[in-house]
């Protein structure tokens, strides 16, 4: 656990990483905050801290007003989630700025929300659903001219170019299908899924590093293009998340697609099989897949198996007992071993 002194630390320097895994309240205001928050940090007799936003409630604290810390950490604000309403409620429609203006939204304030949370414009997002519609269009064996409609585009040459761009095919050969990438909000973190019509991809938290790594090998590997949507297995994957992090889920039932060699694919498949609240160590894992010599071959595919959770790394420590790596940060391995009930002293 972290002492009191750590806590204080990290609010001193705004170490957003372990926002949402503690909070720290002040006694001579009443509010309650979140690591990261931009204000002043109180002296530190004036601080006490909580380990969920409700014990800080039921104390009798409320919530600052500058950090949100009701919210997820890096949970879709008010703004995002109206203008993917927006995008969502009138398929194929161009958004401009005077648009947005006409309903109370400043483009600018719009830009960045959207490149904080996505890592893309508005516009690149409106563009990314405006092609997925328009080749859902094709594959269900609409015309060229209705895919176009629905793709928003009013130059049949300017969609022709998009599309073939995107899928490597022209509109009338349908092209490649594409994968979708969906943002899903965690007491840790928000996180991104990838997945097709029929099986999840990858799923890791946002900050992990080399995620672009992974992105690009998952368009070279399988030659489809990404783009922003969800898919029914993508929102079976956020339901089952959400139940994980609620505490009412403890065995993920997912169709996977992990994309890794044929050693790495064993590496993982031991690892599905350690159970909720269990861990083993990197040695014991190497056993595990009959190759007791390979423990750090082992821990190098931990590191690169790309569905964060659902392939439980996280439960794979040093024979020591010592924490280990892990690519998502170790404050979130940490809190991920003693959500699922390991000792809280790792």
């Amino acid at each position: 656990m972290l002492s009191t002194e750590k806590k204080y630390e990290i609010f001193q320097t705004r170490n957003i990483e372990y926002s949402g895994q503690f909070y720290m309240a002040v006694k001579t205001t009443g509010i309650f905050c979140r690591p990261g928050c931009p204000a002043r940090t109180p002296h530190p007799e004036n601080c006490e801290f909580f380990e969920s936003a409700k014990a800080a409630l039921t104390a009798g604290y409320r919530p600052c007003k500058r950090c949100h810390p009701m919210n997820l950490p890096g949970e879709a604000g008010t703004l995002i989630k109206n203008l993917i309403n927006l995008v969502e409620n009138d398929p194929g429609r161009k958004w401009s700025e005077k648009d947005l203006l006409a309903r109370g939204i400043e483009p600018s304030t719009a830009r960045r929300q959207f490149q904080s949370r996505f890592g893309m414009s508005f516009s690149a997002y409106v563009k990314g659903r405006n092609l997925a519609r328009a080749r859902a269009e094709i594959a269900q064996g609409g015309s060229v001219i209705e895919a176009q409609l629905a793709g928003g585009f009013e130059s049949s040459s300017g969609f022709r170019d998009a599309y073939s761009k995107t899928f490597g095919a022209p509109p009338n050969k349908a092209g490649r299908d594409p994968l979708f990438v969906d943002w899903v909000d965690s007491p840790i973190g928000p996180m991104i899924t990838i997945c097709s019509e029929t099986a999840l991809y990858l799923s890791e938290f946002t900050n992990r590093k080399n995620l672009k790594g992974q992105l690009d090998k998952l368009i070279k590997v399988y030659d489809r293009p990404i783009l922003p949507g969800q898919t029914q297995i993508s929102q079976k994957v956020a339901d089952q998340l959400q139940a994980y992090f609620n505490g009412a889920l403890t065995k993920f039932d997912l169709p996977l697609k992990p994309t890794g060699t044929e050693f790495q694919r064993r590496v993982w498949d031991a690892l599905i099989a350690i159970p909720y609240g269990e861990t083993r160590s990197y040695g014991e894992l190497a056993v595990a897949i009959g190759n007791a010599k390979a423990f750090r071959a082992v821990a190098s595919s931990n590191a690169k198996n790309g569905l964060a959770i659902i392939i439980p790394c996280h439960r794979v420590i040093n024979t020591g007992g010592g924490l280990g790596g892990y690519a998502g940060g170790l404050d979130k391995k940490r809190w991920l071993l003693t959500h699922e009930g390991q000792p809280s002293h790792y």
